[in-house]
């Protein structure tokens, strides 16, 4: 059994890295140190998370810690980067005169839990151009790949998934 303190505890904690997160946000979107925008931000960053904490308990999502917040720019810092690579690997294969390219429908597998972190990663698999994620059954994503390199699931599963489901698993388990 779960010590009632223990868990008003991570949600304090929770709520308090809820609006730290937003705060971050409104000096990076505000970019000025005037303490009327400060105030401004304190206050509003506060209503947000106020109505906010509840919604984000609500979906189930595990509570929020600097770790995780760490480990979410690290994959947004690791999505961009397979965005331009997948980008410029298109780009190639528009312009080459023969144009390299072997479509086709692979599995790969997950072992994420939430259904949340499995739609953030079929998203991100579809926003990395010559990907896209067609179906999610169970631990199965159903994947249209531009140049399919190989039909085993799990080395699909590596060359295509594991690069953003390793930092999603520490996000959202």
């Amino acid at each position: 059994m779960a010590d009632p303190e223990s868990t008003s505890d991570n949600k304090l904690r929770s709520i308090l890295y809820m609006f730290l997160f937003l705060y971050l946000i409104w000096l990076c979107l505000s970019a000025s140190l005037h303490y009327q925008e400060l105030l401004a931000g304190i206050f509003f960053c506060l209503l947000l998370t106020i109505f906010l904490h509840r919604q984000y308990y609500s979906l189930g999502l595990p509570p929020l810690t600097i770790k995780r917040f760490v480990f979410f720019i690290i994959y947004l810092v690791v999505l961009f980067n397979e965005i331009v690579r997948a980008n410029i690997d298109v780009a190639y294969r528009v312009i080459h005169p023969k144009m390299p390219i072997k479509p086709g429908i692979i599995v790969i597998s997950t072992k994420l839990k939430q259904d949340i972190a499995k739609m953030i990663l079929a998203n991100s698999i579809t926003l990395t151009p010559g990907t896209f994620t067609l179906d999610i059954i169970e631990d199965k994503f159903l994947v249209h790949w531009i140049n399919v390199q190989t039909e085993d699931i799990e080395e699909a599963t590596r060359i295509i998934g594991e690069k953003f489901e390793k930092y999603l698993r520490v996000i959202f388990e």
